[in-house]
């Protein structure tokens, strides 16, 4: 059975490694974006932590910012965690990417640019993976308006 890390207990080994660098919001690990590959690697790494396996990398669009959650688990310990790192600009969001760190982020993370247009800077590979190369927009944006979908070919009548 995996357990959960206590975020207060993380927060404070990384504050204590890389100072600023973290907060523990309500039941939320903020990360800084700007020290995320740092800080990855660290939980990755660091004895008795060894957070090496990404489960799943996804992200939500709030008002004033977006958001991006990383779940991770130790197989050696079996225990997880999660965080969050938080993206202010809205109109070229760019973070820094885990592809390096993580293997897994290949994918996750094309997949969170190609639907929510989330730049993931140091990226291998960074194209769209649904959707193809001249579709306007991310659809999972708020802001995201359809387009007239009359001429894809699709035939609706029975």
């Amino acid at each position: 059975m995996t357990v959960t890390l206590a975020i207060a207990e993380v927060a404070a080994k990384l504050n204590n490694k890389y100072p600023g660098s973290v907060s523990a919001e309500a039941d939320d690990l903020l990360v800084a974006a700007e020290r995320l590959p740092v800080l990855a690697a660290f939980l990755k790494e660091e004895p008795g932590l060894e957070l090496d396996y990404l489960h799943n990398l996804t992200s939500v669009d709030y008002p004033e910012y977006f958001e991006v959650a990383y779940h991770l688990s130790s197989l050696a310990h079996q225990h997880s965690l999660t965080f969050k790192v938080r993206c202010h600009e809205k109109e070229t969001p760019t973070l820094p990417s885990v592809y390096h760190i993580w293997q897994g982020a290949d994918f996750q993370e094309r997949e969170v640019y190609d639907l929510m247009g989330i730049y993931f800077s140091g990226h291998p590979g960074m194209k769209r993976i649904f959707l193809w190369d001249g579709f306007e927009g991310h659809p999972l944006r708020k802001d995201y308006q359809p387009q007239d979908i009359s001429n894809w070919g699709f035939r609706y009548d029975a």
